[in-house]
């Protein structure tokens, strides 16, 4: 049982609050009034939750206007979704937000990269004639980053919506609407150090959006519902503060990592490594050694990654991201995620080394035996 400090390594799922974050909320929670009252504490959370869609829309490139507030990035992406008016195309490694809302929509495959097969995508939508599509910008389980500019170009050739989930990617890339073609991208606070249970949809000017969730004037009668306007501020100086980090010197640390983990195990496959990757996330599959071994070892030592595939009542299934991309099942359950960020340190990838080989070692003790 360790007895240092925890190592905290799993940022995909979720970023730790950034200070400036919690400073905005706390200021926000000790203030009253509803953003839709008319008398004076009305109008100052109004004016906060202003300042605050100004922020947001700055920081991704939209008009005020093009921004609705949302609970998460699950919200924003079926908000995004609601918008077709006939077939959908999504690819095959959404996340299950997505795949899960639209079960029967045909799935754009990837090569075995991880990256979307243009070539099959403009045969689909030649194909299906689809009202939107649906791409993520980076994958949350390998990172691998997207073409979605160019796919965007053969869907809006014909006459398609082009949704983008930037979940993952916002505050490491350009999520602008505009940059990738998109009418729609959905970004999330807890991703990039705001407060959990907030995001936002952001559209393109002129993209009109047709409320999924009525009943109110709310977010310019686009999406009704007392705003979180604790969590909204706190996303808001969350991304002001995001942006001015460097992210090389955690690419740098990820590289590093994965020099010395293959130095441990030659046989390991980097998951992605060939193609272009968020700097934060490394996917390691060691064929043979489960997920679920690994994350309960890790654990013990106190180190916290995650598996390559989301726990759903307590089982860890196959990645469908690595199935997609061509790995067997067996070899998709030994897939595990470590995802850094921005205070990510040398010592803590050094933990996870050593915590790591000594696991390995076992593994390959009982084997010979």
């Amino acid at each position: 049982m360790h007895t240092s400090a925890p190592v905290y390594l799993d940022w995909a799922a979720t970023a730790p609050v950034l200070p400036e974050a919690v400073a905005a909320v706390a200021e926000a929670l000790r203030e009253v009034g509803n953003p839709a009252s008319v008398h004076a504490f009305g109008r100052r959370a109004r004016a906060r939750l202003e300042a605050a869609r100004r922020t947001v829309a700055r920081s991704f490139g939209v008009d005020p206007d093009g921004v609705v507030f949302t609970s998460g990035g699950t919200e924003a992406n079926q908000l995004a979704l609601y918008q077709a008016r006939g077939p959908i195309l999504v690819t095959a490694i959404e996340h299950s937000c997505i795949l899960e809302a639209v079960p029967q929509a045909p799935r754009i495959p990837v090569r075995a990269a991880g990256v979307v097969d243009l070539a099959a995508a403009e045969r689909l939508i030649f194909e299906h004639r689809p009202a939107l599509v649906a791409c993520q910008l980076a994958n949350n389980e390998t990172g691998a980053i997207q073409p979605v500019a160019e796919l965007a170009r053969l869907a809006r050739a014909h006459g398609a919506r082009v949704h983008v989930d930037a979940v993952q990617a916002a505050g490491k890339l350009d999520c602008a609407p505009e940059a990738l073609g998109a009418d729609t991208v959905a970004v999330s606070a807890h991703k990039l150090g705001g407060p959990m249970g907030v995001g936002a949809l952001l559209a393109r000017p002129g993209v009109a959006l047709i409320p999924r969730q009525p009943g109110g004037g709310q977010e310019g009668g686009r999406r009704a519902g007392t705003p979180n306007l604790p969590g909204i501020v706190g996303f808001a100086a969350a991304l002001e503060r995001v942006a001015r980090i460097d992210w090389s010197p955690i690419a740098a640390l990820r590289a590093q990592l994965e020099a010395d983990v293959r130095r441990i195990a030659p046989e390991l496959v980097i998951v992605a490594e060939a193609v272009p990757r968020l700097p934060t996330i490394s996917c390691l599959l060691l064929e043979g050694l489960t997920a679920e071994t690994q994350l309960v070892a890790l654990d013990l030592e106190g180190i916290a990654v995650s598996a390559g595939a989301a726990c759903s009542s307590g089982k860890l299934a196959p990645s469908h991201v690595l199935l997609a991309m061509g790995y067997t099942q067996a070899q998709a359950r030994c897939a595990i995620r470590v995802s850094l960020g921005w205070s990510t340190g040398g010592e803590e990838i050094a933990r996870f080394l050593v915590a790591w080989e000594h696991l390995y070692k076992r593994w390959r003790a009982r084997k010979a035996a």
